[in-house]
């Protein structure tokens, strides 16, 4: 790694990896746009994008004139969003079913337990589709139970208190279990077809498909970090002063493995740019806690002890849905004499928001998840788009910055072999 300095950034890289997020990329395209020139006109600097970039990859480029230094970065959006659309099926029962299995793997293998003495917030955030799905079942299920009481009293009240004959009877029973059947499946595909409103289905197959394997990652996806790697790796031999990897949610515990494997191989030296890692509102436990999430706890040990890069993780306490201030190598037990990474703090975002925009967002819990993308109306030190697309390295900007107290740096994790 190049040595930290405050030489100004002329040209950056940047890799965004997103979190599970089905939708295409160009969301991030323009919550960039709008947000930075919000921060931009906050902070008193100058930044504009200029069109995409060449080939097939998906992103953008963008210029910055920041305290006299002017930047040019190019953003580029590392897509595994098809993977995300593939793993969401549409089928009731498939969700159902998904629900059950991941309750069970991380009940029975204690990784719940466990997480529930981190973050209240995240576990929260994991139960809420469990009981909201189990909700919606009691709501069909009164529903139809609902119709076929009434159903059942239609022949009664025809015949004026008269007895009906066993076939009217027998008839009228299995047309009210029919029609409750039928209204039931109704209101389970009602919420299924507005989960929008809910993130029922979506939460639980994000959960669902991090644990399947019980935090091994799936064939799939260990081919798309495969060739991030190849991806970012190309980056740093091209001239450029910065290549900045960044890892959004779920997207922080991919970044991490990437990387790794990239050191490893040798594709990052003092002769290569300056590499980076900024991780935000990071899940690593959901995955680093379970039993077979051997190849991430050895990536999180192998990269918190590398001289290679410059790592700095930042969450929030406001954030909901991130287990905020807990550094992701300590509490998965991968803490070693040579440790020297990740840098952990908070974004503070009651102290970086207004009060009024802090009380418009507070109960917006998922909009929180991505506030860290977004611009800050009262700034401390961390700044997405100065970060991104600013005159400062990583290194450079937080070089001295000291550590959160309030962080979580010990072991919590049941689960801490690096092989089976």
């Amino acid at each position: 790694m190049g040595s930290p300095s405050d030489t100004a950034v002329k040209r950056r890289k940047v890799f965004y990896i997103p979190g599970y997020d089905p939708f295409p990329p160009r969301r991030y395209r323009e919550l960039y746009r709008k947000q930075g020139a919000a921060q931009a006109a906050i902070s008193g600097y100058a930044l504009s994008m200029n069109g995409g970039l060449e080939g097939d990859a998906f992103g953008w480029r963008v210029e910055t004139m920041i305290d006299g230094h002017r930047t040019d970065a190019e953003i580029e959006v590392l897509v595994w969003s098809d993977i995300v659309q593939d793993s969401r099926v549409r089928s009731i029962s498939l969700t159902y079913g998904y629900l059950l299995r991941t309750a069970w793997i991380y009940m029975s293998t204690g990784a719940l337990w466990r997480l529930m003495k981190l973050r209240k917030g995240p576990v929260i955030a994991a139960l809420y589709p469990v009981a909201m799905l189990l909700g919606q079942l009691v709501v069909a299920l009164l529903a139809g139970w609902g119709v076929w009481q009434v159903v059942v009293r239609v022949p009664p009240a025809l015949f004026h208190g008269a007895e009906t004959t066993a076939a009217i009877d027998t008839l009228t029973t299995w047309g009210a279990i029919v029609i409750g059947a039928v209204l039931s499946l109704r209101v389970l595909h009602w919420f299924r077809d507005h989960d929008g409103r809910f993130f029922a289905y979506y939460l639980m197959h994000d959960f669902a498909h991090s644990a399947a394997l019980y935090g091994a990652y799936p064939g799939d996806i260990a081919s798309r970090l495969d060739d991030f790697g190849d991806t970012i790796a190309k980056a740093l031999t091209t001239e450029v002063d910065e290549v900045l990897v960044v890892g959004h949610s779920s997207g922080a515990h991919m970044a991490v493995s990437i990387l790794s494997d990239l050191i490893r191989a040798g594709q990052a030296t003092d002769k290569t740019p300056a590499l980076s890692l900024l991780s935000l509102g990071q899940v690593v436990p959901m995955v680093s806690f379970l039993p077979s999430a051997y190849k991430l706890r050895a990536d999180l040990r192998y990269l918190s002890a590398s001289d290679e890069l410059t790592w700095v993780d930042v969450t929030a306490p406001g954030d909901g849905c991130s287990f905020a201030l807990c550094d992701p190598v300590a509490v998965s037990g991968q803490t070693t004499p040579q440790k020297r990474w990740p840098l952990v703090f908070s974004a503070a975002f009651t102290q970086s928001l207004s009060p009024e925009r802090w009380r418009a967002l507070r109960w917006r819990f998922f909009r929180l998840h991505f506030q860290y993308l977004c611009a800050f109306d009262q700034p401390k030190d961390y700044d997405y788009f100065q970060i991104t697309a600013g005159p400062q390295t990583l290194a450079a900007r937080y070089d001295g910055r000291p550590a959160s107290r309030s962080r979580i740096d010990h072991t919590v994790s049941k689960y801490t072999s690096l092989r089976p």
